[in-house]
């Protein structure tokens, strides 16, 4: 029998097995696909671009210095790119309803599967009451009345994919519109727009510290060694203002026509993050120097607007008024975060449960398709909020920020291994990548890159633990490596599992479900007749 024939006998046997996830009574209380193309695009910024840039950037300006900082962030930011387009070819080609561990455990093996889902789900039950901190933080700028964005968010999800979806079009695109003005102030500002008519320049990429920043210069003893440690801060800044953008992963059992949209958005969703960050960064190591001693004490500021290097700029060149513009953006930043926070942790609970790694329970969905148990555990989540009203708050940030980026970094890299097994896999099923409705580019030397650098990353990531040594930032820097590790080999134990050989992946199973949902909403799409162009740009936005 030739070789094409045994794959398409393959494929019959394959699709013959009716799964739970295609079954009838499934669909009928499943998530349902009313995200746009914008929305999701919009979902992911609004998940990825909050505190990491507005805030943490002023520390890692400080670190780094301008130099230093931009370099870092472009430096992940590529790394960011290529996590994407991985993610995005799985994605696109099995656009299922069980996030990106489920491709974990079809790809790779059912315990990795496991232990990724889980990993994720303690990222999102830890970042969501940061989130929902950081505007506690900013609202008491006004008042002392706090705590109401819990209930806001849980009501926001509570209310369906489409309503959802469009409030977080809403919150994004405000979002934009804020950064786009923060640009514009801060290039203003560097070109002489302020009302000292100071044209700044690139003077503070010479002084007063130079290009690069120098940091634990007193304990290391060494310039050259503290300028090298200042960059490498820069980074693990940068990776824990990356996080989020891989939600896209989440939100494809949710997408309408995903294997059009998905690749859609992103692509999309790279280059705003990319033009937003590096650009953010750059622009702020041009208005602020790197040794201003605001920025060293901003993360502990008890003011959300105080805490933004762009306020930092505006002090120093005697703009007082927009103070509390700044601050309402802030707010809005993490607020929409927050509200993506809580949506995909809520999703990543339910595609556990879908798989049997969770409690049966929350794989259970109201008539608008929202995963209620799983929304209300992960709400619950939010009142580790409360942890931040001692006086300790900027140290408790501190921690969910350390045990969130090692959180999200070890979801890098189990998404990338499970790129490469899937090309590999593909290979071995004589099924062609060409083929695919998005390929991925740079591969697969791209994958193995940004595997190799997000570990790096993550096994250095907390060196300022040991100089000097500190317990806590150590813990909370390195804990989540040994919870991963624990929860894959638990589960591998426990049910014996195998790292599934390459010739025996199931690359089809799925695949008709999802076709015959597409082919009716592109004939639904289809009895709608021709769209007016203000339409068209809509939908494309």
């Amino acid at each position: 029998m030739a070789d094409s024939e045994k794959h398409v006998a393959k494929d019959d046997r394959i699709e013959s097995i009716s799964s739970y996830e295609e079954s009838p009574e499934h669909q009928e209380a499943s998530l349902h696909r009313g995200l746009k193309a914008r929305q999701i695009s919009m979902i992911a910024l609004g998940g990825a671009v909050g505190t990491g840039l507005i805030i943490g950037s002023g520390t890692a300006l400080q670190r780094g210095g301008p130099l230093g900082l931009f370099l870092g962030y472009a430096f992940v930011g590529f790394v960011c790119y290529l996590v994407m387009v991985s993610l995005g070819e799985m994605a696109a080609y099995l656009p299922h309803k069980k996030g990106f561990a489920g491709y974990a455990t079809r790809f790779v093996d059912p315990a990795l599967g496991f232990a990724l889902g889980w990993n994720y789900l303690f990222k999102y039950l830890i970042v969501t009451p940061n989130n929902i901190n950081a505007a506690g933080v900013v609202i008491q700028y006004w008042t002392r009345a706090v705590h109401i964005a819990i209930w806001m968010v849980c009501l926001i999800n509570l209310l369906g994919v489409r309503v959802f979806g469009e409030l977080e079009f809403w919150f994004s695109s405000i979002k934009i519109l804020a950064l786009i003005g923060l640009l514009l102030m801060g290039i203003i500002i560097d070109l002489g727009g302020n009302p000292r008519h100071d044209r700044l320049g690139f003077r503070y990429w010479r002084d007063p510290n130079g290009p690069m920043g120098k940091y634990l210069v007193d304990q290391v003893k060494n310039t050259s060694l503290s300028i090298f440690l200042g960059f490498w801060a820069t980074l693990t800044n940068a990776l824990f203002a990356y996080m989020g953008t891989e939600l896209i992963g989440v939100t494809v059992g949710e997408a309408q026509n995903p294997r059009k949209n998905i690749p859609i958005a992103i692509r999309r969703t790279f280059w705003r993050i990319l033009v937003f960050y590096v650009g953010g960064v750059f622009v702020i190591g041009l208005i602020v120097p790197s040794t201003d001693k605001s920025l060293f004490v901003a993360t502990k500021s008890k003011t959300g607007a105080a805490a933004s290097p762009f306020v930092v700029a505006t002090t120093l060149v005697g703009i007082r008024v927009l103070n509390h513009i700044i601050n309402a953006a802030i707010l809005i930043f993490v607020m929409s975060a927050a509200n993506s926070d809580l949506y995909i942790g809520s999703r990543t609970l339910y595609g556990l449960a879908v798989e049997g790694k969770a409690p049966a329970i929350f794989k259970r969905v109201n008539r608008m398709g929202v995963p209620w148990p799983s929304l209300i555990l992960c709400a619950m989540f939010c009142c580790l909020v409360f942890l931040n009203v001692q006086s300790s708050s900027a140290k408790v940030f501190g921690w969910f920020v350390n045990l969130v980026s090692t959180f999200g970094a070890l979801t890098w890299i189990s998404i990338l291994y499970s790129h490469i097994r899937f090309m590999k896999s593909l290979k071995a099923n004589g099924m062609s990548r060409d083929k695919l409705p998005y390929k991925a580019p740079f591969q697969p030397w791209g994958a193995w890159f940004a595997l190799i650098s997000t570990a790096i990353i993550t096994f250095f990531k907390g060196f300022d633990a040991f100089i000097p040594w500190n317990t806590a930032n150590f813990i909370t820097n390195y804990i989540g490596i040994p919870i991963f590790f624990f929860l894959w080999l638990g589960y591998k134990l426990f049910y014996r599992t195998k790292v599934i050989r390459y010739d025996e992946v199931d690359l089809v199973t799925g695949l008709k479900a999802i076709d015959d949902e597409e082919k009716e909403f592109l004939e639904q799409e289809a009895t709608k007749g021709p769209q007016s162009r203000l339409r068209r740009f809509w939908d494309s936005l």
